[in-house]
């Protein structure tokens, strides 16, 4: 049996592996760790629960990451002496094995490469994301329930925490808006490459004459504020409406006025919480979103003003940004990065990291 020769795919992913280990610094963040580890250890430290749970992830989150690092090394040296072995013996099937085990490390050493390219000012949060319906009346309310239903498939898949703040029902199918968070480090940085304008084509199951239709919704996706971060909001600048929780057809879920919607009299922008019991809850999460909203607006601000110095030298992020299409053909595009997969159904199941892993390495290429 002929030998099999990965030492081209080896190097490769060693120069990789080594380019990923500068920009972490596995001592640097050992001292980091050094450090976490004292402040966790502090008897006192859940006298703040939420500064405690901050810490513990830090930690959790360090540890796991100089974990991955040292288990990739581990796994580098291990396939080149499977190689070896397998060619030694002549076995099909130990080669085969080392096959898959290069393709496995492809895949985890392409997963860090990318981690290393979130590393904006706010990557590292939490995210909110609000998806609002747009043109194509059934059809769109219809398919912003859908890509509501694919993040939060995606967060399960990959076991990140999230909770559903809003949902305002349309009167036919879907949704007209909602509102979610995904709790999880570098939520934020990851996701954010899913804002903008999504569009659906599809023959409409709402279309009695059975046409094909053009839909469209928008996701907005804003990091999660922190204790830390100074958005002071006054009382003046706000209006506060309660109201009772509501589900599908306007049943009733609470019958109190539970339900919380805040008015940001300067900018215009409204956020509403019914997810929570108690209508100081609602407040405290609507406050929060509120917070995160406007954090995002002073970002974009920023960056306009950058832009204007430096000169409009690059296409305008935000417009329409990926196409699901279900008829003539099997097709869902991203028009920036023209990556494309011909299975919609495992898209809208939440199979969507090669399409956030080539927009966050397009993100870098027209940032640079």
């Amino acid at each position: 049996m002929a030998d099999i020769d990965l030492s081209q795919e080896i190097r490769e992913l060693r120069i990789t592996f080594a380019s990923i280990r500068e920009v972490v610094d596995p001592a640097k963040l050992g001292i980091e760790i050094d450090r976490l580890k004292v402040l966790a250890a502090d008897p006192n430290l859940w006298d703040d629960a939420a500064q405690a749970q901050k810490i513990t992830s830090q930690l959790s989150r360090a540890q796991a990451q100089i974990t991955k690092l040292e288990n990739v090394v581990s796994r580098l040296d291990d396939l080149e002496v499977l190689v070896e072995l397998a060619n030694d013996a002549g076995d099909s099937s130990v080669q085969g094995e080392a096959k898959v085990e290069l393709n496995s490390l492809q895949s985890e050493i392409g997963d860090l490469e990318v981690q290393t390219l979130l590393n904006g000012e706010y990557d590292s949060r939490a995210a909110v994301i609000t998806i609002r319906a747009g043109a194509g009346g059934d059809d769109a309310t219809d398919f912003a329930e859908m890509l509501m239903r694919m993040y939060l498939r995606y967060a399960e898949k990959h076991k990140l925490p999230a909770a559903v703040l809003d949902i305002s029902y349309a009167e036919g199918a879907g949704i007209k808006s909602a509102t979610f968070e995904i709790d999880s480090p570098f939520a934020f940085g990851t996701l954010s490459v899913e804002g903008g304008t999504h569009r659906l084509v599809r023959m409409s199951p709402f279309n009695s004459a059975g046409k094909r239709q053009t839909s469209f919704a928008a996701v907005e996706v804003v990091p999660l504020i922190e204790q830390t971060d100074v958005i002071e909001i006054p009382e003046n600048d706000i209006r506060v409406d309660v109201f009772r929780s509501s589900g599908p057809g306007g049943q009733s879920v609470n019958t109190t006025d539970s339900a919380v919607r805040i008015t940001h009299l300067p900018s215009g922008i409204v956020v509403s919480c019914q997810n929570e019991k108690s209508q100081i809850q609602n407040k405290a999460a609507a406050l929060r979103v509120l917070a995160s909203r406007l954090l995002e607006v002073k970002r974009r601000e920023e960056e306009a003003k950058k832009k204007q110095l430096a000169g409009d030298v690059k296409a305008s992020w935000g417009e329409q940004m990926r196409s699901y299409v279900l008829a003539p053909y099997q097709m869902v595009k991203d028009l920036r990065t023209e990556y494309e997969v011909n299975n919609p159904s495992a898209v809208f199941d939440g199979d969507i990291d090669g399409f956030i892993t080539a927009a966050i390495r397009w993100r870098k290429r027209v940032q640079s």
